[in-house]
Formats: structure tokens, C-alpha cells, sequence
């Protein structure tokens, strides 16, 4: 089965758009969203219908559970915290209601999947080979997906050897056959990568293989309903330089 992997999407329609293009044109199986639906774009509403059309699968993010107070935004950035109070008071009954079914991890499929991590769920940034290795402690498969990072990156563990892990770039094709993994398909929707580029990732759950992909998007058009939303102006900028 072939399987694209979206995260972090944050409102981002362009991206979004350019990304189910993408994913329709390579004929995937298909769709799972590990969370953050919204948070910093400026179209909150098409994304989630969007996900409610195309994904089998959709966890909640940190940003999807503030929204709809089951998360304090206290401890978000000046600006992730506008951008939350501004989709708290955009989104539709709809919307709202939809992310109110959502929960953080679903470990009843062949790869375990969680918005942040194996250890937490909603908050922990898995960047460096000690939190992935934690996480390969607790996590309930031999293979997770995260998200939440922004960073599209692979950590791994093979017996006999220390994990390690690397930041990963477009078309780079990982065997997942052996080992334990903690696999990251970066940012559709606000990339921190240095990539401005809309990120998934195509998982074969057959081969035991993972596909990075990028996809060009229309990032002009994505920062001009941020500021016409009177959003940040930081989160438009930080668009064309994916970070």
C-alpha cells in the first residue's frame, strides 16, 4: 500500500492544493494527516474540509487542539498565539467540531503515528538521536511517523549501533525493511527546512520504503491572505525562505 504522509499544513490552501495535486498524480493509496491542520494561514476552513475529503486517517496537532481550548496557548509565540486567537474566532461550527473528534496518536496501523512523539504526543520536538531514541523505548511499532517539527528527517537505530539521524531532502528514497525508525515528512504547510517547497512523504507499505517529496506552490499567494487577514507579518515573510 501506498501511502502519502502530510503534516503540519497550518492553513496553507496553496500549499495544500499543490500537495494533493502531487499526491493524486503519483496514485497513492491513500492519505494520512499527522496534525496542524491550521494555526498560521489564512484559510483554516478549506484546509479541514480539504483533510475531511482526501485523508483516511487525521490526528490533532498542538495548534488543532488550542484552537478549540483543549490547550492553553499561554506558552505559543507572540505570534503562533495571534494566529490561534484569530482561527479561534474564523473557523466554522464545522471546522471547529471536526477537530474536536481528533486525537493525537493512532497506534492501530502498521507504522505508529503521532503529531509530535512516541513520548508526548501533542509537544516534544524530536530533533536530536537522544529523543529518538526515547521515543524508540515507548513507541508501540518498529516505524513511527511524526510531525510538528517542520523539518523533514529520519532518525534510525539498527541492532548493534547507536541511532543517528539527518535532516532529509527531496526524492530521497529510505529502507525502512530492518531497523527501528522515527521518520519525519516535513512541513506542507510552513517548512523549516530551508526548502520553501511544500513537503510530504510517500510511504510504500510493502517495499518498506519512504519516498521525501517537494512540490512547488504558489508562496506569493499564500502570504497575501496572511496579510490580508492582518495576521503577522512574520508568518508571510518566513514562507519564501522555509524557515
Amino acid at each position: 500500500m501506498r501511502i502519502a504522509i502530510v503534516s503540519d499544513i497550518h492553513g496553507n490552501r496553496q500549499a495544500l492544493e499543490a500537495v494533493l495535486d502531487q499526491i493524486a498524480a503519483a496514485e497513492c493509496d491513500a492519505i494520512w494527516c499527522l496534525g496542524d491542520l491550521v494555526g498560521y494561514g489564512a484559510d483554516p476552513d478549506v484546509c479541514v474540509e480539504l483533510v475531511r475529503e482526501h485523508a483516511e486517517i487525521c490526528l490533532a496537532g498542538n495548534h488543532d487542539l488550542a484552537v478549540i481550548g483543549a490547550l492553553s496557548i499561554d506558552d505559543f509565540s507572540d505570534a503562533a498565539h495571534q494566529a490561534a486567537e484569530w482561527t479561534r474566532a474564523t473557523i466554522s461550527a464545522e471546522t471547529r467540531a471536526f477537530l474536536e473528534t481528533l486525537e493525537p496518536a493512532d497506534e492501530t496501523q502498521a507504522v505508529a503515528l503521532y503529531h509530535a512523539s512516541p513520548r508526548d504526543p501533542v509537544w516534544e520536538y524530536v530533533l536530536s538521536p537522544l529523543q529518538a531514541e526515547l521515543g524508540f523505548e515507548v513507541q508501540s511499532r518498529r516505524i513511527a511517523i511524526v510531525g510538528h517539527t517542520h523539518v523533514a528527517l529520519a532518525f534510525h537505530r539498527f541492532e548493534g549501533a547507536d541511532t543517528t539521524g539527518e535532516t532529509r531532502h527531496a526524492d530521497e528514497t529510505l529502507d525502512l525493511s530492518t531497523g527501528h525508525w522515527l521518520v519525519n515528512p516535513g512541513s506542507v504547510g510552513q517548512p523549516r527546512d530551508g526548502d520553501a517547497r511544500a513537503a510530504w512523504m510517500e510511504l510504500d507499505t510493502e517495499a518498506w520504503t519512504a519516498a521525501y517529496r517537494r512540490v512547488e506552490y504558489d508562496i506569493d499567494g499564500a502570504a497575501m491572505a496572511i496579510r490580508g487577514a492582518r495576521l503577522p507579518e512574520t508568518l508571510a515573510e518566513r514562507l519564501r525562505f522555509g524557515q
